[in-house]
């Protein structure tokens, strides 16, 4: 039996998740299980989109959230974990000096990831956790600062992009014409190259905006195009605590829901898809699901060297 962490700093939210493995458990359900996770409203993005770098503020806030980060993982007696940060601690001009500072003051080594391993490591989870071993596949993953795009054609990663276009960068303004333009020539570009492309959406949002819609639906797993548009049509003129308390919306997912409601309507208008798919898999399933595999590789080459 193992425990593993994983911890995601992303740009508007920063997550804490814990799993057991058993592999020699008797029912399949238990050999994996989730622990525990916490997700902390933490939005460096704000910071880092505007002022170009982690406030004083914010930075305070980090550390007090990695010492309580620290303690749940003794608490729970953790094995081994891993830590990254992604898109706004790339683009923070402060960020490996905070980093640092989180390290010596807790032992805790977070890596700023590049937008292409983030969409790697995403898109190694996937593959086990859907139906995608056949046919053409869009995973887009949604973030703060960040949109991935990978395109799986028969089960293999055949194209992947990381694009500073994300739901907290687009409310500062800083998502460039240039970016917009990429975005859409590359996705135009891969519906006429591969055709027939199934999206699989991920990330805060898109779960959030598929649990709104799903009330009365049997099949939870996708989003229509069309229901996706009716919930934006119903959103987007809504004062951020309108959404709050209409469609029970926390204070840090109000604002951001829009851009990326905006977001997967462009993508499924070039890619020429009518549903996204939603399975639910997020940037710490993956980082902590990759740890376990990569422990497990270790093991076996120990054993064989033995």
């Amino acid at each position: 039996m193992t425990t593993l962490a994983a911890i995601d700093i992303g740009s508007n939210g920063a997550r804490l998740l814990i799993k057991r493995f058993d592999p020699e458990a008797p029912r399949e359900e238990d050999r994996i299980k989730k622990i525990m996770f916490i997700r902390i409203p933490l939005r460096l993005g704000k910071d880092v989109f505007t002022l170009g770098k982690v406030s004083k503020e914010r930075e305070k806030m980090m550390l007090h959230m990695m010492k309580g980060f620290k303690q749940f993982m003794k608490l729970n007696d953790v094995d081994a974990f891993r830590a990254c940060a992604t898109s706004a601690m790339r683009d923070a001009e402060n960020g490996k000096k905070v980093l640092k500072k989180i390290e010596k003051q807790t032992g805790i080594k977070l890596e700023i990831i590049k937008g292409q391993e983030e969409a790697k490591l995403l898109y190694n989870n996937l593959v086990e956790k859907t139906d995608s071993n056949e046919g053409n596949f869009a995973y887009i993953d949604v973030g703060g600062g960040s949109t991935e795009v990978s395109i799986i054609h028969d089960g293999t990663l055949a194209e992947s992009f990381s694009y500073n276009m994300g739901t907290l960068r687009m409310l500062s303004g800083k998502v460039t014409a240039d970016t917009e333009k990429q975005f859409k020539e590359n996705l135009c570009r891969y519906a006429k190259e591969y055709g027939n492309i199934r999206i699989i959406g991920s990330g805060g949002n898109i779960n959030k905006l598929n649990k709104l819609a799903r009330h009365n639906k049997t099949n939870g797993k996708e989003l229509s195009i069309s229901e996706l548009k009716r919930l934006y049509l119903m959103m987007q003129p809504l004062s951020i605590e309108e959404r709050e308390i209409s469609f029970s919306l926390k204070e840090d997912r109000a604002d951001v829901i829009i851009p990326a409601a905006e977001i997967f309507i462009q993508a499924c208008e070039y890619l020429e898809c009518d549903t996204i798919m939603v399975p639910n898999i997020s940037l710490a399933d993956s980082i902590v699901d990759g740890l376990y595999e990569k422990l497990e590789m270790t093991n076996e080459k120990l054993q064989m060297r033995n």
